[in-house]
């Protein structure tokens, strides 16, 4: 793809992993333009990272509507008018309803942190913290109509060491995701990961079996 995969890229909050994408898109290691960032929320910080880059942002606040799918319906028609190869979460924390994934099949990434399938769902440090883990992490894995149950593309992990809070695990957490979402969107963008219309992940022309594990 000689002109870059078209991103679309859906936030709630600080944008740290959308500063991730773009800088690593300005440093020529990603080839890919942001078409739009989208956040439910008009306060969210991210969106002011997308403004002092130039890029076009939409706030669709979530609010403003009376039911989810009226939400989704207003969102989708964005996001069809920008025509995206992939829709980014990136600390989107909206859950998105089965319709507007079925429109977008296939083509919606999230980043997750926990090791999926475990701690499906929200405060994923506290109760690893609370289950005596001992280690953590992040998944990126396709979207699908179920709660974080798409197929995972990449892992990361990390140890949690004696002592660790939950803002520690934040912190490592973090320290992966800004590596790990650019580098599957460059491997995506290279032809090198492959997600096919069924929504098989192929790795290097292989079948992906296994979440591929993201090292540093």
């Amino acid at each position: 793809m000689s002109s870059g995969l078209v991103l679309a890229i859906l936030i709630s909050g600080s944008g740290s992993n959308l500063q991730a994408i773009i800088d690593a898109i300005e440093a020529g290691t990603l080839n890919a333009r942001i078409a739009t960032v989208v956040s439910n929320n008009p306060d969210a910080y991210g969106l002011q990272r997308a403004i002092r880059h130039g890029l076009p942002v939409k706030v669709i606040n979530h609010r403003d509507y009376a039911k989810r799918e009226l939400y989704d319906a207003e969102l989708r028609r964005h996001l069809q008018s920008v025509a995206p190869d992939l829709i980014v979460l990136a600390g989107y924390m909206r859950i998105l309803s089965a319709g507007f994934v079925r429109a977008f099949e296939n083509r919606i990434l999230n980043i997750h942190p926990a090791l999926l399938p475990a701690y499906k769902g929200l405060d994923t440090h506290q109760r690893a913290l609370a289950n005596a883990e001992k280690e953590h992490g992040v998944s990126i894995h396709l979207v699908t109509a179920e709660l974080d149950d798409g197929p995972v593309l990449l892992q990361g992990r990390y140890p949690i060491e004696n002592g660790d809070s939950v803002s520690d695990l934040q912190v490592k957490g973090h320290q992966l995701e800004h590596q790990m979402y650019p580098a599957v969107l460059r491997w995506i963008s290279e032809n090198k990961l492959v997600i096919d219309d069924n929504g098989q992940i192929h790795y290097e022309q292989s079948l992906l079996e296994n979440p591929l594990q993201y090292s540093a």
